[in-house]
């Protein structure tokens, strides 16, 4: 077993398809498309590569610590009480735990995913 692990992007296998729960829907249909790429194995830290399409939603990241770099694509981040953030491909930043905002896709946006939980 390798110590290092290339994402393969168009090579990702078949992604698990979701979308945000009813209940944190602001506006839109955004659909989701999530692949998982590797994990330690204790599974506290995972990465992946996560897709969403247009729509409105609310976030919360309870006890998760994710740093995420956008592949492609524009959002808009809004935590709650700041001003709006606009992310785009070559951006990256971390969402702490109890980070509670909204995201708002305005064209389908592609990110690397890794999380510590």
């Amino acid at each position: 077993m390798s110590n290092l692990t290339f994402f393969k992007y168009d090579d990702l296998g078949t992604a698990r398809e979701g979308g945000p729960l009813p209940e944190r829907v602001i506006e839109g249909d955004a659909k989701f498309k999530n692949w998982d790429v590797d994990q330690s194995a204790d599974e506290k830290v995972r990465a992946g590569v996560w897709e969403t399409t247009p729509g409105t939603y609310k976030s919360i990241k309870g006890g998760t610590w994710e740093f995420c770099c956008i592949l492609s694509g524009v959002s808009e981040i809004t935590e709650d009480g700041k001003a709006p953030v606009r992310v785009k491909a070559g951006d990256s930043f971390v969402m702490k735990p109890d980070f509670t905002g909204v995201w708002r896709c305005i064209e389908t946006t592609r990110k690397i995913w890794v999380v510590y939980k």
